[in-house]
């Protein structure tokens, strides 16, 4: 134990310490994810022939484009089957499937969604909530059309890694009303949120609108995906009530086996979800990589560290929610800050978190199943705060010389508020119009008896 506190207060010591030596690689600035500000522009682009003659209009680069596609397909492992794996073995058997069905089912359909009218919402037009219809169907995007925002890509790609955003978010939801929720309303709920809390976010930052335009840092999603499907999975669980047996039967996980391989896909994913977000084959790329690898590692230590102090043995499931705790909290921050100051926010993530699905947990009284709340909800908050001070260039951010880590965090926390009350604002209303539509939760049969074979007729295991 004390080699662990010892080996917690190096990385903070360091964390703090070691912006000069970051200072001195200049690391280069961040677009925030993938979206908000163009990748670097191509060299023939870089100079004019000569005074006065325009530069080279953009041009297809095949390595952008390659790690563009290979992040894309990164994010997909992590949602499925990463996420559905992680959740799946969180359940009980009698639930496991059911489980998988609706992440798989709801990153389908969201896709679906997503380029039928949630691109063109998000991503054209120039309001402060919504975009425009420019893009409906995709139309106007053709093979040879470059994204505006990333004109070294070909514009399908950049839709199609958008998209991996939007259905990996609205699974993660599942993970707070998993074992007592009808598969109609999980199908209600999910279009109803995305359409107005996930498409609306994604613009307000990412898209030019009211966040973006005040300076919010949001490198890969702490606000968009992390917090939004957080508190959307809060509410859930206050809306639909406690489990029958929460609080006087254990409701153990059946398998930490299948929980530890859905983590480790999806720290893997997780490289596309934020290395991607450079949106090329760059430093920031490597930058956020990087990163990305030491916060969760932190984030690791920092919670059996807890787990051993507090509970007084360090446990596997408690190993792989700290790397989820570390992923989400450096998420915002991944192109923005240096890697010691990810070093910090992985531990202060893990720490933080910890307490979000325990003490805390506690006082809210909600049976959020999985911790939806507790670890994307809360460790995005932590993150999206936290970029706001080790963006700043003498702490080994990636920010201009006159940051202002007062005036930055305080736009940050804007940002924060607005995220959850839309997100829990659109959360109640989507529950409650799929309570309308067909009924929220099973019948207190068929919750006993299982989602498995209640829901879909079929079983996780062949018993």
């Amino acid at each position: 134990m004390r080699t662990m506190l010892i080996l917690l207060a190096t990385m903070f010591t360091l964390g703090v310490a070691a912006p000069a030596l970051a200072q001195e690689r200049a690391p280069e600035a961040a677009p925030a994810a993938a979206a908000p500000a163009a990748a670097e522009a191509p060299a023939a682009a870089a100079e004019p022939a000569a005074a006065g003659e325009k530069a080279d209009a953009p041009k297809l680069d095949a390595g952008d484009t390659s790690w563009m596609l290979t992040s894309t397909m990164l994010v997909i492992l992590m949602t499925i089957p990463g996420l559905a794996l992680f959740y799946g073995g969180l359940a009980r058997s009698k639930n496991a499937l059911s489980v998988l069905m609706h992440v798989f089912v709801v990153f389908s359909m969201v896709t679906i969604l997503w380029c039928i009218y949630g691109y063109s919402l998000a991503f054209s037009g120039e309001g402060s909530f919504f975009g425009g219809f420019d893009r409906l169907f995709l139309s106007g995007i053709a093979p040879d059309t470059l994204a505006g925002a990333l004109p070294t890509i070909p514009e399908y790609v950049f839709v199609a890694f958008q998209c991996t955003f939007a259905a990996i978010t609205t699974a993660l939801i599942a993970g707070s009303y998993a074992e007592r929720i009808k598969f109609s309303a999980v199908l209600v709920f999910s279009a109803l949120w995305f359409t107005f809390a996930y498409v609306p976010m994604a613009h307000m930052v990412w898209g030019g609108g009211m966040l973006a335009k005040d300076g919010a840092l949001d490198f890969a999603g702490g606000t968009v995906v992390h917090i939004n499907a957080g508190i959307a999975g809060l509410v859930g669980a206050y809306v639909l009530g406690k489990r029958i047996g929460y609080g006087k039967e254990a409701l153990a996980p059946h398998s930490l086996t299948l929980t530890m391989v859905g983590a480790s896909l999806l720290w893997v994913g997780w490289f596309g979800f934020n290395a991607g977000s450079a949106g090329a084959a760059n430093g920031t790329a490597g930058l956020a990589f990087i990163n990305t690898m030491l916060a969760t590692a932190a984030a690791v230590v920092a919670w059996i560290a807890g787990e051993a102090m507090f509970k007084g043995k360090p446990s596997m499931l408690g190993a792989a929610s700290g790397a989820v705790a570390g992923l989400v909290a450096v998420t915002p921050a991944a192109g923005f800050v240096g890697p010691m100051g990810s070093i910090v926010i992985g531990a202060i993530a893990g720490f933080v978190c910890l307490w979000g699905v325990s003490g805390l947990k506690r006082m809210l009284g909600a049976d959020d199943s999985f911790d939806v709340f507790g670890v994307h909800g809360l460790g995005g908050i932590v993150g999206a705060l936290l970029t706001g001070v080790f963006a700043a260039p003498w702490l080994g951010g990636t920010q201009a010389a006159d940051f202002s880590i007062a005036s930055q965090v305080a736009v940050q926390a804007k940002s924060v508020l607005v995220t959850i009350v839309l997100s829990a604002v659109v959360a109640y209303v989507s529950f409650k119009v799929a309570a309308v539509a067909g009924g929220l939760r099973v019948s207190e049969e068929e919750e006993r008896e299982g989602l498995d074979i209640a829901a879909h007729g079929e079983s996780a295991y062949r018993l």
